[in-house]
């Protein structure tokens, strides 16, 4: 675990968890956008859904699930047809490493099960924190925080940690400081949900956010509502 001495105070913490009230009141239907029946194909998704949308992923899922059922099927996969499928979603060759290098770790070490813990997880090729705790709070209920693009940017546009906090995994133990566990994969929910819809990345919808009573960057954005209110989707396009 990181040792960086950051804690929260107690007007940050109040703060935090009012917004994460609000946005669970905004988004009652938050959770992961990736289609998926079981462990396997969750860990298989979240891998593809790198540099790409949701979307892409779950456009091609069902022929890659067709072929590749499980574990064992798609660790005896050939390149070549691997990456066929997956080539629309990006960086095709590298993510067929990876599927193919987990899928045999699965077989070799897990008897082609998925684990259920985060240090076994994080051993499997192509498999960081961020897609571990994905795989976890999705698929075995146990709590993660999943440090995505959307939700390092609301963390640091929220200032629930400093600034110049850009290490993931300290982000992680940060923001788990401020909530309660049971709160931590649906607060991921809630912020990445919030980041694709309303606060964007580069032009976020400030003058429309329920939440912006308590942002410190409010104004990154367009303030006058009607203006922000065209920014706002009602899918999340990543």
């Amino acid at each position: 675990m990181p040792t960086d001495p950051w804690k929260p105070d107690t007007a940050l913490v109040r703060r935090a968890r009012r917004i994460n009230r609000v946005l669970a009141e905004t988004y009652p239907d938050a959770g992961c956008e990736l289609d998926f029946r079981n462990p396997f194909e969750l860990l298989i998704a979240t891998v593809l859904s790198a540099q790409t949308t949701d979307r892409r992923v779950n456009a091609i899922t069902p022929t890659l699930f067709r072929a590749y059922p499980d574990a064992l099927a798609m660790a005896g996969a050939a390149s070549a047809d691997l990456e066929e499928i997956i080539r629309p979603t990006g960086f095709f060759r590298a993510k067929t490493k990876s599927l193919l290098g987990l899928s045999a770790a699965l077989v070799e070490r897990y008897d082609g099960v998925v684990p259920g813990r985060l240090d076994d997880l994080v051993t499997l090729p192509g498999v960081g924190r961020k897609t571990a705790n994905v795989v976890l709070g999705n698929a075995f209920d146990v709590p993660g925080l999943t440090v995505d693009t959307h939700f390092a940017r609301l963390v640091h546009r929220f200032a629930w940690v400093p600034a110049e906090m850009t290490d993931p995994v300290k982000t992680e133990y940060a923001v788990a400081e401020i909530f309660p566990t049971k709160d931590w994969t649906m607060l991921s929910h809630r912020l990445i949900w919030h980041g694709r819809r309303c606060c964007h990345a580069k032009k976020p919808a400030c003058g429309a956010c329920p939440v912006a009573h308590w942002c410190p960057a409010f104004g990154t954005g367009p303030i006058d509502p009607v203006e922000a209110q065209k920014l706002i989707t009602t899918q999340g396009p990543a």
